[in-house]
């Protein structure tokens, strides 16, 4: 049988600041997927990596007294040792300092221009540093940026280079219509086309290397850089070899693309564009996360509600978190997260459900010589296989906890440790279809707790808990 490839990229870390649950979130969501590809035998490239150059990084250093490349040498720790964190099992990490990227950017730049899609002007625009993105007065609220409070917008007054977005209105506007399940979810679809339907403005795609000096250098023009956005993006494509490796980029090519709604505009309108300037295939789909804020507000340092991935795992372990930062509503919609709401939800689910379930299952189920089959293939064609391709994992995970509380009402209803002693036959019976159900939950639970799924395995082999899942938090 001939294996499906599929390609499945995060968007990169800006590395100004350390690693926020949102963007765990956003890493577990593309390993959750990619884990479920691999596990039915599909073959998977999944990719992450950091974003590393741009005015924030290049402030952030100085603010440090460090060199920008220093910096993100050792930022960048912080945000490659989730992988171990998270049990994360991206196979590729790309960094926009590393060579190889460097070099593909250039040609990315030299394409588009070949192609007549950059010029040179001068120009005089408002500028959100926290985005990185120009700011029209529409976009703005008491002169601030929505999405970065407290800090007013600069004024940039240079002249750079530009890229014609303004030409590919039309054709991403055809391109929307092609393909009507091209972002998900539907509502983030219906705002990029409004967007792009209200005229897209060519924007900047340098900065001026006296002024700004941390980026790649424009080709045959060392006095300016690129522009950020215009480099990150490009990582999708040189992470697996373009332009030089042909073979592999044909292989993996297009990518299933993972973003915050933050991210929407550069990920499906402007990367987009740039793609058709190089005469490249378009992406292959888009998710489009929500915010998570704490307690109602918007995480911030000043406000000292930051939740760090790092705490959550120390606090409730890595499939835990997983579970916590996949289970809080429906995929794309925002997710309120507190500590105290997040620990009722782990005993609740986590302890008192799952562990509990395995814990009772095992201990009762330790003479009956029945061993389940772990034939992963019987765990597909099933709701949850369809609400993980659809991306809602929330959804799964509570069609999975549905299978879980049945089951321990199961046990409950049947009093499997009364049968040992009244009806052996009757017991064997009732314990062998708990065991199958088990079985089933633990394979489907593969893709979000890949350590819970293999513990549950081999003590289904084993008749015997190597150690209690999920203990009561306090």
């Amino acid at each position: 049988m001939k294996k499906n490839k599929f390609y499945i990229t995060t968007t990169l870390a800006y590395i100004n600041a350390s690693p926020h649950i949102g963007y765990a979130r956003e890493l577990i969501e593309a390993d959750a997927l990619a884990r479920w590809y691999r596990a039915r035998g599909d073959e998977v490239f999944f990719n992450t990596g950091t974003d590393e150059h741009g005015l924030k990084i290049f402030r952030k250093s100085k603010e440090l007294g460090m060199e920008a490349q220093k910096y993100c040498d050792e930022k960048v720790l912080e945000f490659d040792n989730l992988k171990k964190e998270l049990n994360l099992s991206y196979n590729n990490f790309i960094r926009t300092t590393d060579e190889k990227h460097i070099k593909a950017v250039q040609e990315f730049w030299k394409i588009c221009d070949k192609n007549g899609y950059i010029y040179k002007k001068n120009y005089k625009v408002k500028y959100c540093v926290g985005c990185e993105l120009e700011k029209t007065d529409s976009e703005l609220e008491n002169g601030e940026c929505p999405l970065h409070p407290g800090k007013r917008v600069e004024i940039i007054e240079e002249k750079n280079y530009f890229f014609r977005y303004s030409s590919f209105e039309k054709k991403l506007l055809e391109f929307y219509e092609k393909k009507p399940d091209f972002i998900f979810p539907k509502h983030r679809f219906n705002e990029i086309k409004s967007f792009v339907s209200g005229g897209l403005r060519d924007f900047s795609i340098s900065r001026i290397k006296e002024k700004m000096p941390w980026g790649i250098a424009v080709p045959n023009d060392e006095s300016q850089v690129i522009y950020v956005w215009f480099d990150a993006l490009a990582n999708y494509i040189s992470a697996i070899g373009w332009p030089e490796e042909k073979d592999n980029f044909k292989k993996w090519w297009p990518a299933i693309q993972f973003c915050g709604k933050d991210n929407l505009r550069p990920q499906a309108a402007m990367w987009q564009a740039m793609l058709m300037a190089t005469n490249l295939p378009a992406s292959k789909k888009i998710f489009v996360n929500g915010f998570i804020t704490a307690n109602g507000q918007k995480m911030s340092k000043s406000l000292g509600n930051v939740i760090s991935p790092y705490e959550m795992t120390e606090k409730f372990g890595i499939d835990g978190t997983r579970y916590l930062l996949l289970s809080f509503g429906n995929f794309g919609e925002d997710s309120d997260l507190n500590w105290d709401g997040m620990q009722e939800k782990y005993n609740a689910d986590l302890a008192n459900g799952l562990g509990n379930l395995v814990s009772r299952v095992i201990k009762l189920a330790e003479d009956i010589n029945f061993i389940p089959k772990n034939d992963f293939p019987k765990s597909q064609n099933s709701m949850v296989e369809k609400l993980i391709e659809k991306m809602e994992l929330g959804q799964a995970l509570e069609y999975i906890w549905k299978k879980i509380s049945e089951a321990n009402k199961y046990v409950d209803d049947n009093k499997p440790w009364n049968l040992k002693k009244e009806n052996q036959e009757k017991f064997e019976k009732v314990m062998r279809k708990l065991l199958e159900d088990l079985n089933l939950i633990s394979q489907w639970l593969l893709p979000f707790l890949p350590e819970t799924s293999e513990k549950i395995i081999q003590s289904l082999k084993t008749k015997k808990m190597k150690e209690v899942l999920f203990l009561r938090m306090k």
